[in-house]
């Protein structure tokens, strides 16, 4: 079955060329995109679609969320807004409230968020496990996301538990912990920041997942100074995630990561994608990543929503481009493909097409996984002029139309 979207105002690609046409069409076939181009040329589909001159773009994918847990943590935003700093310790509350939690309804809320964020023109999605922290849970949480995530993440190195020795625990995250998440998940990632796991520590569960088949990702430097970012780029991490607070050297450290690499031909040693989180850095009210200083020295970046309990309960992309345009100097452009392309890059799933199977995600190109929204509106542009508003008009995920 294939359906033809025309009439489209403005179609922006997001793919190696940076394509954004005028007056276009483009033809899904299954779950691939089949063709793009000029309305005019548009070939002959089993259905057709008109756009009615809206404007049409890659999904968003979504790098970073902490999807499956349960409670709430409102009393801890109120009090962070009246002045409180915010510290990882808040984490306890939302593993106590998961652990109570049966597997019916955990993941009854976890398909929750997952369509709230496709309602919002997210077709693909990462989460994470980490309010389990202890074998039972923590298997237990992967499994769950396996069930309702395109991509999972071991984070068993979320916090140390009180009442237990932070060696003694990073002894369990390598071992045991890890034995029984790794049949649901394909990276790991470690909260490297004081307060949480030291450079030591952190490097330790990073390179024994990647012993055991695991891609690797960091959050780092989120609440200050630290070795995150030197870390994630020494150890070759997909991505390093936070990064609000970078040293000249750390910038340099990412952008020399991608000195082998071709942006033109997505070719080449790929680096350490910087992943910004703006509605988490408004939320604990720490200086919003360096999204302009960072693209401007040559790194990838992606933007995602860190959707959690905690630190940014929203799974609003669009807000996440919004705010990179309003307040981190980033063109529309860009921050729609840090949205897109910078988030399939920091999940290694930018490349493939018809000849491999392991289709794209993250742009629009013929081969690539059919991952369409339209907006109601003439252009991406709206995402940031008209802040806010509802804009998301319908949505294609692989091929499927879910709103």
């Amino acid at each position: 079955m294939s359906t033809l979207i025309t009439n489209i105002a403005e179609l922006m690609t997001q793919d190696l060329e940076h394509r954004v046409l005028k007056n276009a069409a483009v033809v899904i076939d299954g779950e691939r995109i089949a063709w793009l181009g000029s309305a005019a040329d548009a070939p002959a589909a089993d259905d057709a679609v008109d756009a009615g001159g809206r404007a049409v773009l890659p999904g968003w994918v979504d790098s970073h969320t902490h999807l499956v847990f349960a409670g709430d943590r409102t009393a801890e935003f109120e009090a962070r807004m009246a002045g409180e700093a915010y510290s990882a310790g808040g984490i306890a509350v939302t593993v106590d409230a998961t652990r109570r939690t049966s597997d019916y309804d955990l993941t009854k809320l976890a398909m929750a968020r997952v369509s709230e964020a496709v309602a919002q023109g997210t077709t693909y999605v990462e989460t994470k496990t980490g309010y389990g922290l202890d074998v039972e849970h923590e298997a237990r949480s992967a499994r769950i996301a396996s069930t309702v995530a395109d991509e999972v993440t071991y984070l068993g190195a979320h916090l140390v538990p009180a009442g237990i020795d932070a060696d003694a625990y990073t002894d369990l995250v390598c071992g045991p912990m890890l034995d029984a998440v790794r049949p649901y998940v394909r990276w790991a990632d470690v909260f490297c920041e004081e307060g949480a796991f030291t450079a030591e520590q952190s490097r330790r569960v990073l390179e024994t997942c990647r012993a055991a088949g695991l891609g690797i990702r960091v959050h780092g430097n989120q609440l200050g100074a630290g070795p995150g970012v030197r870390l994630a780029v020494e150890l070759g991490a997909a991505s390093v995630d936070h990064a609000n607070y970078l040293s000249a050297g750390d910038v340099s450290a990412l952008a020399d990561s991608w000195s082998g690499w071709s942006p033109a031909t997505g070719t080449g040693a790929r680096g350490t994608v910087a992943t910004c989180l703006p509605a988490c850095d408004l939320s604990t009210r720490q200086p919003l990543a360096p999204g302009r200083e960072l693209l401007d020295a040559g790194v990838q970046l992606a933007l995602a929503s860190n959707a959690n309990p905690g630190t940014s309960y929203t799974s609003s992309m669009a807000f996440c481009v919004t705010t990179a345009v309003l307040q981190m100097r980033l063109s529309v452009h860009e921050a729609v493909r840090a949205a897109t392309y910078g988030g399939a890059l920091a999940l290694h799933r930018e490349a493939g097409n018809d000849a491999d199977g392991e289709r794209a995600v993250g742009s629009l190109a013929v081969g690539h996984r059919a991952d369409v929204q339209m907006l109601n509106a003439p252009s991406a542009t709206h995402l940031a002029y008209r802040p806010g508003m509802p804009l998301t008009y319908a949505v294609w995920r692989a091929g499927v139309r879910v709103r």
